[in-house]
């Protein structure tokens, strides 16, 4: 009987790629669930059916036996095909030597996150375990005009722990690749944790999302994004930055644009004074172009009106753009067909300005660098991380000499948090788990909100499908009722623990990011800091880098109006 409803339950196909020798599991025999421990995972066709050889718990050799994933149960073994919440490709599974290993607790726990594992403390624990390693993998990622280095020291290809190295190269690269971008990835090292590396940054591996948007952000869609492991590691190119120089007056009359996810802000400003500003809500998913120019050009318009002429007109956006003020890749159009993006949104900042000012100077970056930049003017210091907590993570960097370092700063693709129940973003479609995106924005505060004794309706409660699209409309209201129920005597005790979790989230992210910027200053912007509760999140974040990160804990955290930004754009 027990065979019969093996082969009724065959039609699942079962994905055992996260099973490991010497892990438990609970096994079935005679109906019952016992525990059981992996001895061998088999790959033949011949094993197809019962590939898993489990050994019983305090029983000898003899009893092992071979079984399928029907009669197991193990928190690695998953169903092929099962797809996320927002409805995109099923993330990567993390192996359980990478578990082992990597998932700490931090010192500072999230009151409503218990299970937050930040990454920077697993890299932390795993080049402690790996200090006695002798071999490293290295890599190099190129682009158009730099390159940047990384390395891991690796466990031995035999060794039990080597899925870890593995795992957490993986990790490593994601992250250096949304900070400086990159068309090619070369590896040097061990030849079977390169071409696990190289499997995983290849079409159908687990970084398949950076392996197809990179072409874009790097505004050479027709190339794909090369993987390639070279025979010695001199062939692996030197690490070049090529820093950005930008002017730091705003005199005369100028007009700025920051294009967010969810609104437009639009600055009118006159030798160094802001005139106007206004927020205007869009809806960035339409699918045809000509509604987001209109939308801003409506919306510059009335900026002009506070002036007595234009003489120059700066912008942000989300995404990357060129030296030429093109829209190589913003996240702001996610609906826009490629040859309609092509044709209609990559010179549509130089078509805004020449329509409504003729040919003035125009200069358009990335939004987190003009937080950054405006930071520089406003505090007199360098080496300053500009953060942006609005619809999702905007993120920018200006180093000693108020530059910007030629960098994308797509900080909001990062990985933060190991957990691997962690939740999916709408952005990277389910991709991936534990990105920023759903912890240093909006969504960090509006996940935790029925969490943290906030009476909203159900379909405010994440993760119900309204919560996990692109549409920000649902987060914007939700963050509203939070800060209402701040001001609640009754309520606050408990909705404070939101904005605790978040600076948990925050002083964890900036001891991560510090591993690649020089920080000494932060400022941070965005709803998700104002009033009370953005007070508790900073003082979070603070206590996070005094207690885990003492060699951090000198960076000092600033806060101003988010219409400060708009000299910044000028």
């Amino acid at each position: 009987k027990a065979k019969a409803k093996a082969k009724a339950k065959a039609a699942k196909a079962w994905d055992y790629s996260g099973l490991e020798k010497g892990s438990r599991c609970q096994a079935e025999s005679e109906g019952k669930f016992w525990a059981a421990e992996i001895v061998t995972v088999a790959t033949s066709k011949a094993r197809a059916s019962a590939p898993v050889k489990i050994h019983w718990v305090g029983y000898t050799n003899d009893s092992d036996e071979w079984v399928g994933g029907d009669r197991l149960r193990s928190k690695a073994l998953k169903v092929k095909g099962k797809e996320s919440a927002e409805g995109g490709a099923k993330p990567a599974g993390m192996p359980f030597a990478a578990r082992r290993l990597l998932l700490v607790k931090p010192k500072v726990p999230a009151p409503l996150d218990p299970g937050f594992r930040p990454v920077i403390l697993g890299k932390k624990a795993y080049l402690e375990a790996a200090k006695e390693c002798t071999e490293k993998l290295e890599w190099a990622l190129l682009r158009s005009d730099g390159c940047a280095r990384g390395s891991l020291p690796v466990f031995d290809e035999k060794h039990k722990e080597s899925k870890a190295s593995v795992y957490l190269a993986g990790v490593m690269i994601q992250e250096l690749i949304w900070q400086r971008s990159a068309s090619e990835l070369k590896l040097f090292g061990p030849a079977k944790i390169c071409k696990a590396v190289k499997d995983a940054f290849s079409i159908g591996g687990a970084y398949e999302f950076e392996v197809k948007s990179m072409p874009h952000v790097c505004g050479t869609p027709d190339k794909p994004f090369l993987t390639t492991i070279v025979d010695k590691v001199e062939d692996l190119p030197e690490n070049k930055d090529t820093p950005q120089v930008c002017g730091k007056d705003a005199s005369g009359c100028r007009l700025a644009f920051d294009l967010g996810k969810s609104d437009i802000k639009t600055v009118a400003v006159k030798d160094n004074e802001v005139l106007y500003s206004k927020e205007t809500e869009w809806d960035v998913t339409a699918e045809d172009p000509e509604y987001h120019y209109n939308a801003i050009m409506d919306a510059m318009k009335l900026a002009k009106e506070a002036l007595p002429k234009v003489d120059a007109i700066g912008g942000s956006a989300t995404g990357t753009i060129s030296a030429d003020n093109e829209a190589t890749w913003c996240d702001i159009f996610p609906n826009v067909k490629p040859d309609v993006y092509k044709e209609k949104v990559v010179n549509i900042f130089k078509r805004i300005a020449k329509d409504l000012a003729g040919d003035v100077p125009l200069k358009v970056i990335n939004d987190g660098e003009v937080t950054a930049l405006a930071a520089v003017q406003k505090i007199k210091h360098g080496n300053v991380m500009g953060i942006s907590m609005g619809s999702s993570e905007g993120a920018g960097y200006a180093n000693a000499d108020g530059n910007l370092m030629g960098w994308i700063s797509e900080l909001c693709y990062i990985k933060l948090d190991l957990n691997p129940k962690a939740p999916t973003d709408p952005w990277s479609k389910g991709s991936h788990r534990g990105l920023s995106h759903l912890y240093l924005g909006q969504r960090g505060a509006t996940k935790l909100a029925a969490k943290g004794g906030v009476d909203v309706p159900a379909n405010y409660k994440f993760p119900h499908p309204d919560m996990c699209t692109i549409k920000h409309e649902h987060h914007a209201q939700c963050l509203k009722l939070i800060q209402k129920a701040m001001t609640d005597p009754e309520k606050e005790p408990q909705v404070r623990k939101i904005y605790e979790t978040c600076g948990v989230y925050l002083g964890y992210a900036l001891a991560q990011y510090s591993e690649f910027y020089k920080i000494d200053h932060v400022m941070i912007l965005g709803r998700v800091s104002k009033g009370a509760g953005g007070d508790i999140m900073l003082d979070t974040a603070k206590k996070v880098l005094k207690e885990e990160f003492p060699e951090y804990a000198h960076i000092e955290f600033h806060t101003a109006d988010d219409h400060f930004k708009g000299v910044g754009q000028c």
